[in-house]
């Protein structure tokens, strides 16, 4: 049997939020044949986050398909000449590594059947991205007792913004620093909003000598999304 080129378009969404698009780098894409682990495609997801009022405030049935108004898509073009059990991976964001998560799913697909329309191939990245701004890691107090500012970006995985009272309202998402010593939870510190958009600060005091680490997670209540960054400080006189 001849081969039939079938389209498989995968767009990559973020739980409790858009698509993963350009803005957030987008999301690699990689698709492979489960029974001969054969890759079958790669490539990047490109184009925009989407409509934010469709999206996130447009009531709409379960059947119907999430507006895309040009969001972020890869649509690989296969070369199958029978049904092939493929598995569809999606990795990102590729702009926020440190976040990055990898999600996949499976399914069928027949020959010259193509998968493109409505959601099409429709991927859930889940979680928060947080990059810790302050500290910088492995920083070194020079006298005690030491001011840590600790500061953090946190977003949703498609880059979207957190603040008081907007579609990702800030007083819904916890977020703090724990700190650790010896492997041992010592103290907890609220992070509070810090004026800008995704921005949040708080401070901790170091008052004796050692090694610590602060561990700066958002966690969404309502959802489960949860991500962290990991920074060390320390003072070890010599």
């Amino acid at each position: 049997m001849a081969s039939k080129q079938t389209l498989v378009t995968v767009r990559v969404i973020a739980k409790d939020g858009k698509f993963l698009g350009d803005d957030i780098g987008g999301s690699l894409v990689t698709i492979r044949n489960v029974e001969t682990g054969v890759m079958l495609a790669q490539g990047y997801t490109k184009g925009g986050s989407g409509n934010t009022t469709q999206i996130m405030e447009t009531p709409r049935t379960r059947s119907q398909p999430i507006p895309t108004d040009e969001a972020s898509e890869f649509t690989a073009r296969l070369e199958i000449d029978e049904p092939a059990f493929i598995e569809v991976t999606a990795y990102g964001p590729i702009g926020g590594l440190q976040s990055a998560h990898k999600v996949s799913a499976t399914q069928w697909v027949m020959p010259g059947k193509n998968i493109t329309r409505g959601d099409a191939f429709l991927l859930e990245i889940p979680g928060l991205l947080v990059q810790v701004l302050e500290p910088p890691t492995h920083l070194s107090l020079s006298s005690l007792p030491g001011n840590v500012t600790i500061s953090a970006n946190v977003m949703m995985m498609c880059g979207c913004p957190i603040t008081p009272g907007g579609v990702w309202n800030s007083e819904h998402f916890e977020i703090a620093a724990q700190i650790r010593k010896e492997g041992k939870i010592i103290d907890t510190v609220k992070l509070v909003y810090a004026g800008s958009p995704s921005q949040f600060t708080g401070s901790w005091s170091v008052k004796r000598k050692g090694y610590y680490e602060a561990i700066v997670y958002a966690f969404q209540p309502a959802t489960g999304n949860t991500g962290l960054g990991r920074v060390t400080f320390f003072y070890m006189p010599d």
